[in-house]
């Protein structure tokens, strides 16, 4: 697959093995045990996430681990930037072998009725997704095709141009979806696939929510409104998404803030806070797109993840600012999602919205595209 190695998730996909949990400071503000209540009974649903497996599945310390997640289902983007068509298949093939291989511990998703399966049997379900359109190569009947082979959400570009639509780093801003792309939109409909617009420009993103019948969403984004950066969605674009009913999940990547520097709780706050603020309760989730477990730190491992940056600096796919791992301070580890519910708690929001936050919201419109 060789395509798939212009995209950094192949770097994060080697360092996904079971890793010794950091320490969470014990919650202050809310009580322990009101916590653990919300999380037993939430469904906790991460919009885009890289899955951990183990070379042994049966390790005790690898099962405690996704347990600590409190997670039931997670996005998990398949193939990468410029991902062919073999290519996919043959992730697609590598992924459900996986699983298998971790049926403890995973199961993957195909219909809605799926969630509840995996929340029941204390297992994470596994909703396979496309962060590009290269694989289709402009032929309208791949999208039929993989969604046969369980693929539920599909975007129409990466950053740059597909014959379907126009990405965030496209230079022309009035560039937007193409004519073969209104077809595209109608065939993800028609077949029920969750449309993403994470990639796609505002022109793109505003005319797929127009052609589309169903909701959509924007899986993995930042805020424009708290720094402008061409990954940050603008206010309109994240309106038009929650006027529509779809869905925006926050995630935890270097565009959240101007440096370089590693970004922080508070960080990633300002940008959740906001797109409250703006989309409303019912339209904000959480999309790390990170590792499940914990980003490993280590000299060797930065030494990796550095030198995929590099990569995707020379072959065009990378966005201005990548530099940073993937994760906030504070949030790398298997218990983000509850911390997340911790802080929300803290800002005054109820249980029943940090609910929908942590999972409920994707749910529905997973529900309405399906």
């Amino acid at each position: 697959m060789t395509n798939i190695l212009l995209h950094r998730r192949n770097f994060l996909m080697a360092g996904t093995a079971a890793l010794a949990a950091p320490t969470f400071p014990v919650a202050s503000r809310a009580d322990a045990a009101q916590l653990d209540a919300l999380m037993a009974r939430a469904r906790v649903i991460n919009g885009n996430m890289l899955p951990a497996f183990e070379s042994n599945p049966e390790d005790e310390a690898f099962g405690r681990q996704l347990r600590a997640t409190g997670l039931t289902a997670v996005k998990y983007s398949l193939g990468g930037a410029g991902a062919g068509f073999d290519d996919a298949v043959d992730h697609i093939g590598w992924i459900s072998n996986e699983i298998a291989r971790h049926e403890a511990h995973y199961l993957p998703v195909l219909q809605v009725s799926d969630i509840a399966r995996a929340k029941a049997s204390g297992r994470i379900g596994i909703i396979y997704a496309f962060e590009d359109a290269t694989m289709f190569d402009d032929d309208i009947e791949r999208i039929p095709f993989f969604h046969a082979l369980g693929v539920r959400a599909m975007q129409l570009s990466y950053n740059g141009t597909s014959p379907w639509a126009s990405g965030v780093m496209v230079a022309d801003e009035t560039a937007g979806l193409s004519e073969s792309g209104h077809r595209a939109v109608n065939t993800m409909n028609a077949v029920g696939v969750t449309i993403d617009t994470s990639h796609s420009n505002d022109r793109s993103t505003l005319d797929i929510i127009a052609e589309s019948n169903r909701p959509v969403m924007l899986s993995h984004a930042g805020c424009k409104g708290v720094y402008n950066h061409p990954r940050n969605r603008s206010d309109a674009a994240l309106r038009a998404i929650a006027d529509q009913g779809g869905v925006v999940g926050l995630y935890e990547l270097a565009y959240l803030t101007p440096g370089l520097e590693q970004q922080t709780l508070s960080d990633y706050l300002r940008h959740l806070l906001y797109a409250l603020n703006l989309c409303g309760t019912e339209h904000v989730g959480i999309g790390s797109d990170a590792l499940m477990l914990e980003f490993d730190t280590s000299p060797a491992s930065m030494e990796g993840w550095n030198a995929s940056i590099v990569q995707r600096r020379e072959t065009g796919v990378a966005a201005p600012g990548e530099g940073p791992p993937p994760f906030v301070v504070g949030l790398n580890g298997p218990q983000r999602m509850r911390r997340i519910a911790e802080e929300l708690l803290a800002n005054g929001y109820s249980e029943t919205v940090v609910e929908k936050v942590l999972g409920e919201n994707f749910l529905r419109v997973f529900a309405d595209t399906w």
